[in-house]
């Protein structure tokens, strides 16, 4: 029997100038895409939008779904995360439990930015 997967979603948030969007947690020390974990009976398109909010402060409206990050979590379990293309709607960013500090770069800056290739990967889909 294979391990249960544990289910994120996120988003690649893109301003009207074309910047995108990057989080940084406190937590890990890195710089990284908007994600979180599905809650109990959540969507995959609805925990992205939720998660977005609650780590940005952005209301965002989702685009076109991107390449899936599929890798081993921290505690070595099997983790899958889609992502979805963002637009913002409303909202400001306020530091919070779970994000210190926001960037908004260039796509090519944002990929010299983020700490993991994975989203590097996840960024290409989105430019590429």
């Amino acid at each position: 029997m294979s391990e249960p997967r544990v289910q994120a979603a996120g988003g690649v948030v893109v301003a009207d100038d074309g910047q995108v969007l990057l989080v940084h947690r406190p937590r890990y020390d890195d710089w990284t895409l908007p994600k979180g974990k599905l809650d109990p009976g959540e969507t995959f398109e609805a925990a992205a939008l939720r998660e977005v909010l609650e780590e940005t402060g952005l209301h965002c409206r989702l685009g076109r779904e991107l390449a899936a990050s599929e890798y081993r979590d921290g505690k070595n379990r099997p983790k899958v995360v889609r992502y979805w293309l963002m637009a913002v709607e409303s909202g400001e960013f306020e530091p919070n439990d779970e994000v210190d500090e926001v960037r908004w770069l260039a796509p090519d800056e944002a990929a010299e930015g983020l700490t993991y290739d994975r989203d590097r990967d996840v960024l290409r889909a989105a430019f590429g």
